[in-house]
């Protein structure tokens, strides 16, 4: 099922059609619970900053599902090495310090059409997933611990798949257009 959803994932536009991605899949119990453990270790300092915050007002929408995502997360945090995969979406290459927008947004445009493509491609086989990038400060032991080549390619993400509890999605609460959407000018 993942390889059929990474056949979709693949078909996604990429910059100067160069097809840079490569995809590193985890089902092995103790190189997720290594990934798990990644995960974890830069999790806890993570929510930690966001305990006690309250960002926006009291009656936006993202201040009313606070509660609700933080408790995911955590119980995601608690629960990673158990999903029954794991994947890493890796592109070829690696950004040069100091990149400028212009390169940062081509790099990342070469991957992120593929990776969308995959979890909705996961999503209408009842998988979910969710994009995490809290390994990513360990990236260089992840790659090691993966046979990632370092050097030369660069993870995107960490995607724990699995299926879901039910089938009953709906659209999630967000801002409404009117507040994000710009016409002409800002």
């Amino acid at each position: 099922m993942i390889e059929e959803c990474l056949d979709l994932a693949v078909q996604a536009p990429t910059g100067s059609n160069s097809q840079g991605w490569h995809w590193v899949v985890v089902t092995d119990p103790a190189t997720k619970a290594e990934l798990a453990r990644m995960y974890a270790e830069h999790f806890d300092p993570y929510i930690a900053m966001g305990d006690g915050l309250q960002l926006y007002a009291a009656d936006d929408t993202r201040t009313r599902r606070k509660d609700a995502v933080s408790s995911s997360a955590r119980y995601l945090r608690e629960h990673f090495a158990e999903v029954p995969a794991m994947v890493v979406p890796c592109l070829w290459g690696r950004l040069p310090e100091q990149s400028d927008t212009f390169t940062q947004a081509s790099f990342w445009g070469s991957i992120l059409p593929a990776v969308w493509s995959f979890m909705l491609a996961l999503r209408s086989r009842g998988l979910g997933s969710a994009w995490t990038t809290l390994h990513l400060p360990s990236e260089r032991e992840a790659a090691e611990l993966l046979g990632i080549p370092y050097d030369r390619v660069t993870q995107a993400g960490l995607f724990p798949v699995a299926y879901t509890i039910g089938t009953d999605f709906r659209p999630a609460p967000r801002l409404p257009l009117s507040e994000v959407v710009h016409w002409e000018r800002w």
